[in-house]
Protein backbone atom coordinates (compact mmCIF):
# COMPACT_ATOMS: atom_id res chain seq x y z
CA UNK A 1 0.00 0.00 0.00
CA UNK A 2 1.16 3.40 -0.57
CA UNK A 3 0.75 6.47 1.75
CA UNK A 4 -0.66 9.05 1.02
CA UNK A 5 2.78 11.48 1.37
CA UNK A 6 3.99 9.30 -1.42
CA UNK A 7 0.98 9.75 -3.67
CA UNK A 8 0.66 13.14 -3.08
CA UNK A 9 4.65 13.67 -3.71
CA UNK A 10 4.07 13.03 -7.54
CA UNK A 11 0.91 15.24 -7.96
CA UNK A 12 0.76 18.18 -9.79
CA UNK A 13 -0.36 21.74 -7.59
CA UNK A 14 -2.81 22.00 -10.15
CA UNK A 15 -4.33 19.63 -12.47
CA UNK A 16 -4.91 20.05 -16.06
CA UNK A 17 -7.18 17.94 -18.18
CA UNK A 18 -4.10 16.91 -19.99
CA UNK A 19 -2.80 15.72 -16.37
CA UNK A 20 -6.08 14.43 -15.56
CA UNK A 21 -5.87 11.96 -19.23
CA UNK A 22 -2.38 11.11 -18.13
CA UNK A 23 -3.80 9.86 -15.10
CA UNK A 24 -6.66 8.02 -16.62
CA UNK A 25 -4.22 6.19 -18.92
CA UNK A 26 -1.68 4.93 -16.46
CA UNK A 27 -5.08 3.64 -14.23
CA UNK A 28 -7.26 1.51 -15.73
CA UNK A 29 -8.52 0.53 -12.77
CA UNK A 30 -10.40 4.18 -11.81
CA UNK A 31 -12.19 6.82 -13.22
CA UNK A 32 -10.84 10.30 -12.91
CA UNK A 33 -12.57 13.73 -13.16
CA UNK A 34 -11.54 17.39 -12.54
CA UNK A 35 -14.78 19.57 -11.88
CA UNK A 36 -14.22 23.15 -13.27
CA UNK A 37 -13.12 24.70 -9.92
CA UNK A 38 -10.19 21.80 -10.18
CA UNK A 39 -11.38 19.15 -7.68
CA UNK A 40 -10.24 15.84 -8.39
CA UNK A 41 -12.50 12.77 -7.95
CA UNK A 42 -10.96 9.88 -7.83
CA UNK A 43 -13.76 6.89 -8.55
CA UNK A 44 -13.24 2.98 -8.57
CA UNK A 45 -15.40 1.55 -11.74
CA UNK A 46 -18.70 0.81 -12.54
CA UNK A 47 -20.16 -2.01 -10.79
CA UNK A 48 -21.78 -4.98 -13.08
CA UNK A 49 -25.08 -3.67 -12.84
CA UNK A 50 -23.90 -0.61 -14.28
CA UNK A 51 -22.60 -1.91 -17.54
CA UNK A 52 -25.48 -3.36 -18.82
CA UNK A 53 -27.71 -0.59 -18.15
CA UNK A 54 -25.24 1.91 -20.26
CA UNK A 55 -24.96 -0.93 -23.21
CA UNK A 56 -29.13 -1.62 -23.12
CA UNK A 57 -29.44 2.10 -23.99
CA UNK A 58 -26.18 2.54 -26.28
CA UNK A 59 -28.20 -0.46 -28.34
CA UNK A 60 -31.10 1.55 -28.31
CA UNK A 61 -30.01 4.28 -30.14
CA UNK A 62 -27.99 2.16 -32.18
CA UNK A 63 -30.87 0.75 -33.45
CA UNK A 64 -32.70 3.80 -33.90
CA UNK A 65 -30.61 5.19 -36.61
CA UNK A 66 -27.69 6.91 -34.98
CA UNK A 67 -24.71 5.67 -35.77
CA UNK A 68 -21.22 4.63 -33.97
CA UNK A 69 -19.68 7.68 -34.03
CA UNK A 70 -22.65 9.50 -32.89
CA UNK A 71 -23.04 7.41 -29.57
CA UNK A 72 -20.12 7.10 -27.74
CA UNK A 73 -19.41 6.08 -24.43
CA UNK A 74 -17.34 6.55 -21.91
CA UNK A 75 -15.95 9.90 -23.98
CA UNK A 76 -14.47 12.49 -22.03
CA UNK A 77 -16.13 16.04 -22.60
CA UNK A 78 -14.28 19.40 -21.70
CA UNK A 79 -16.74 21.90 -19.50
CA UNK A 80 -14.24 23.65 -17.69
CA UNK A 81 -13.62 20.56 -15.93
CA UNK A 82 -13.21 17.09 -17.32
CA UNK A 83 -16.20 14.55 -17.19
CA UNK A 84 -17.03 11.29 -18.38
CA UNK A 85 -20.05 10.85 -18.86
CA UNK A 86 -21.50 7.12 -19.54
CA UNK A 87 -23.05 7.96 -22.97
CA UNK A 88 -23.02 11.00 -25.29
CA UNK A 89 -24.94 11.56 -28.64
CA UNK A 90 -23.48 14.24 -31.24
CA UNK A 91 -25.24 15.61 -34.19
CA UNK A 92 -24.50 13.66 -37.07
CA UNK A 93 -21.21 15.35 -38.84
CA UNK A 94 -20.11 16.67 -35.62
CA UNK A 95 -18.34 13.25 -33.66
CA UNK A 96 -16.72 14.30 -30.69
CA UNK A 97 -13.32 16.37 -31.41
CA UNK A 98 -10.47 17.55 -28.91
CA UNK A 99 -11.03 21.24 -27.53
CA UNK A 100 -8.40 22.40 -25.65
CA UNK A 101 -6.98 19.31 -24.45
CA UNK A 102 -7.52 15.21 -25.42
CA UNK A 103 -10.82 15.89 -24.22
CA UNK A 104 -13.68 16.42 -26.20
CA UNK A 105 -15.33 20.07 -26.43
CA UNK A 106 -19.16 20.02 -26.53
CA UNK A 107 -19.46 21.47 -29.99
CA UNK A 108 -22.14 19.03 -31.40
CA UNK A 109 -22.70 17.29 -28.43
CA UNK A 110 -26.66 16.64 -28.02
CA UNK A 111 -26.80 14.55 -24.92
CA UNK A 112 -25.39 13.38 -21.95
CA UNK A 113 -26.34 10.77 -20.15
CA UNK A 114 -25.12 9.04 -16.54
CA UNK A 115 -25.97 6.29 -15.17
CA UNK A 116 -26.07 6.81 -11.40
CA UNK A 117 -23.30 5.38 -9.24
CA UNK A 118 -23.39 4.51 -5.45
CA UNK A 119 -21.07 7.45 -4.17
CA UNK A 120 -21.95 9.75 -6.75
CA UNK A 121 -25.35 10.35 -6.39
CA UNK A 122 -24.92 13.83 -5.84
CA UNK A 123 -22.56 14.25 -8.43
CA UNK A 124 -24.47 13.33 -10.98
CA UNK A 125 -28.11 14.06 -9.90
CA UNK A 126 -26.76 18.09 -9.51
CA UNK A 127 -23.13 18.64 -9.82
CA UNK A 128 -23.11 17.70 -13.32
CA UNK A 129 -25.97 18.63 -14.48
CA UNK A 130 -25.55 22.51 -13.42
CA UNK A 131 -22.09 21.90 -15.21
CA UNK A 132 -24.12 20.32 -18.42
CA UNK A 133 -25.94 23.47 -18.75
CA UNK A 134 -23.36 25.62 -18.27
CA UNK A 135 -21.65 24.17 -21.06
CA UNK A 136 -24.80 24.36 -23.39
CA UNK A 137 -25.17 20.50 -23.49
CA UNK A 138 -28.85 21.14 -24.93
CA UNK A 139 -30.00 17.80 -23.28
CA UNK A 140 -28.99 15.74 -20.02
CA UNK A 141 -30.77 12.35 -18.95
CA UNK A 142 -29.69 10.44 -15.40
CA UNK A 143 -30.32 7.20 -14.68
CA UNK A 144 -31.88 6.02 -11.23
CA UNK A 145 -31.08 2.54 -10.27
CA UNK A 146 -34.59 2.26 -7.96
CA UNK A 147 -36.86 -0.29 -8.59
CA UNK A 148 -38.35 0.72 -12.40
CA UNK A 149 -34.56 2.41 -13.18
CA UNK A 150 -36.53 5.42 -13.75
CA UNK A 151 -34.86 7.98 -16.57
CA UNK A 152 -34.97 11.69 -15.70
CA UNK A 153 -34.22 13.63 -19.44
CA UNK A 154 -33.66 17.17 -19.13
CA UNK A 155 -33.67 19.75 -21.77
CA UNK A 156 -31.94 22.95 -21.82
CA UNK A 157 -33.78 26.02 -21.43
CA UNK A 158 -31.82 28.86 -23.60
CA UNK A 159 -33.62 31.50 -21.77
CA UNK A 160 -32.47 30.70 -18.33
CA UNK A 161 -29.15 27.98 -19.67
CA UNK A 162 -31.10 25.88 -16.99
CA UNK A 163 -32.31 22.68 -17.45
CA UNK A 164 -35.92 21.58 -17.22
CA UNK A 165 -37.36 18.36 -16.76
CA UNK A 166 -39.12 17.03 -19.89
CA UNK A 167 -42.88 16.99 -19.51
CA UNK A 168 -44.33 13.82 -17.53
CA UNK A 169 -41.31 13.22 -15.04
CA UNK A 170 -39.36 10.74 -14.78
CA UNK A 171 -39.89 7.72 -17.28
CA UNK A 172 -38.71 3.56 -16.85
CA UNK A 173 -36.45 2.69 -18.68
CA UNK A 174 -38.44 0.09 -20.18
CA UNK A 175 -40.64 2.58 -21.68
CA UNK A 176 -38.13 4.50 -22.99
CA UNK A 177 -36.43 1.43 -24.45
CA UNK A 178 -39.82 1.13 -26.34
CA UNK A 179 -39.88 4.45 -27.93
CA UNK A 180 -37.86 6.47 -30.71
CA UNK A 181 -35.11 8.75 -29.77
CA UNK A 182 -36.23 12.30 -28.82
CA UNK A 183 -32.99 14.49 -29.40
CA UNK A 184 -32.62 17.60 -31.60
Amino acid sequence: MMSAEAVGAGMPTHVTLDDLAAMAAADENHRYELSPEGVLSVMPPADPDHAPLVSRMFAWFLANGYGPEQVVTDCGIDVGGGRVPDITVWAKDLPPRAARSSYAGTVGLLLAVEVVSRGSEVVDRIIKKTEYAKAGIPQYWFVERDSTTSVHRHVLNPDTAEYEQVPGGAQPLAWLLSTAPDIS
